[in-house]
């Protein structure tokens, strides 16, 4: 290369750094964007929310947050991944939409979950009841009131017991998925495309029997008596739920998943810019609101750790998926 050469390109090298180092330090320049894919009232909804006012709080900048529902989450993936990789457009997910939904119906994205999302941090961990409607409140006098009746009802009426998910793809109808299998039980798929405040609503209802649900927001309904946790899915019995016995006491040990909610971004956003919003995620949930808002709610904030470590996270955790899935030769097709 000449000296005219060496020169042009010194001075392109220039002018890219000038160009991008003002963006990276006036980050975030506007409003950010934060897209969950529910409506509005269940838990990743309330997540999203507590860490939208945080980062509020760090940045000096508005932050939103847009409920786009449906599709299994693939409507909220597809307009996160297309959006401006600028980190103004973030999407907070949880493991139906951003676990499942890639490992299950990658055919029906119109873009490459590995090649345009890139996950920026978990945000909290929350185990999961395995909840029943009550025969006061249910039209069909649902009697069940533990597991071991839960299992000897649902034979005794194949085909009459309905179950709640988020939609196809969901923790909940692969979860259940497997415990039908396991257990050769004949239930009834009853899609939610609003997400967790629909089923808790019409299990409440008694229109559906039973459902997987997080601990956080059924506890009104528990103490109202309009629906019972019959398992959970935990390593152990909670302090606070002591007489509600884990999967893999009722005879279920690989049934036991626990529903994490975690930040996305479109993958062509700056290494800068993602660093800058894990910092500022993993600063949030250290924070004495944060901190109240995980015990009140059961929840659990992830240990801290690098980006590194959550790509590591979530490339493991859909791998298991895959695994289990591919193992009992589970195959969306309600």
């Amino acid at each position: 290369m000449g000296r005219f050469g060496r020169l042009l390109l010194s001075t392109l090298c220039l002018v890219v750094f000038a160009a991008r180092a003002p963006a990276q330090s006036q980050y975030p320049s506007k409003p950010i964007r934060i897209i969950v894919p529910y409506a509005p009232g269940g838990l990743t909804d309330v997540v999203a929310r507590l860490y939208s006012e945080q980062l509020r709080q760090s940045f000096g900048r508005g932050v939103f947050v847009e409920n786009k529902p449906g599709a299994s989450g693939i409507i909220a993936i597809e307009e996160m991944a297309r959006a401006r990789p600028d980190g103004h457009t973030l999407m907070i997910g949880n493991i139906s939409t951003n676990g499942l939904t890639p490992v299950l119906l990658a055919k029906k994205m119109k873009v490459d979950y590995e090649r345009d999302v890139q996950i920026v941090t978990p945000l909290a961990d929350v185990p999961v009841f395995f909840l029943a409607t009550t025969a006061a409140f249910s039209p069909d006098n649902f009697s069940p009131k533990t597991f071991a009746e839960f299992l000897d009802y649902a034979k005794a009426h194949p085909g009459k017991v309905r179950y709640g998910s988020a939609g196809i793809g969901s923790y909940q109808q692969i979860n259940t998925k497997i415990l039908r299998k396991r257990a050769g039980l004949d239930l009834v798929h009853i899609p939610f495309k609003g997400g967790g405040a629909e089923i808790i609503r019409d299990l409440a209802n008694g229109d559906i029997h039973v459902s997987w649900f997080n601990i956080t927001n059924p506890v009104g309904m528990m103490k109202a008596g309009r629906v019972r946790p019959l398992a959970i899915s935990a390593d152990a019995r909670l302090p606070q739920y002591p007489d509600v016995p884990t999967m893999t006491e009722v005879g279920f040990p690989g049934v036991k998943a626990i529903q994490w909610v975690a930040a996305f971004a479109p993958s062509a956003t700056p290494p800068e810019i993602i660093e800058m919003l894990h910092g500022a995620f993993a600063k949030s949930a250290r924070t004495a609101e944060m901190q109240e808002a995980f015990q009140r709610g059961g929840m659990v904030a992830p240990p801290p750790g690098s980006l590194a470590d959550a790509k590591a996270w979530l490339r493991d955790e859909m791998a298991t998926w895959k695994r289990d899935i591919d193992d009992l030769g589970i195959v969306v097709d309600e």
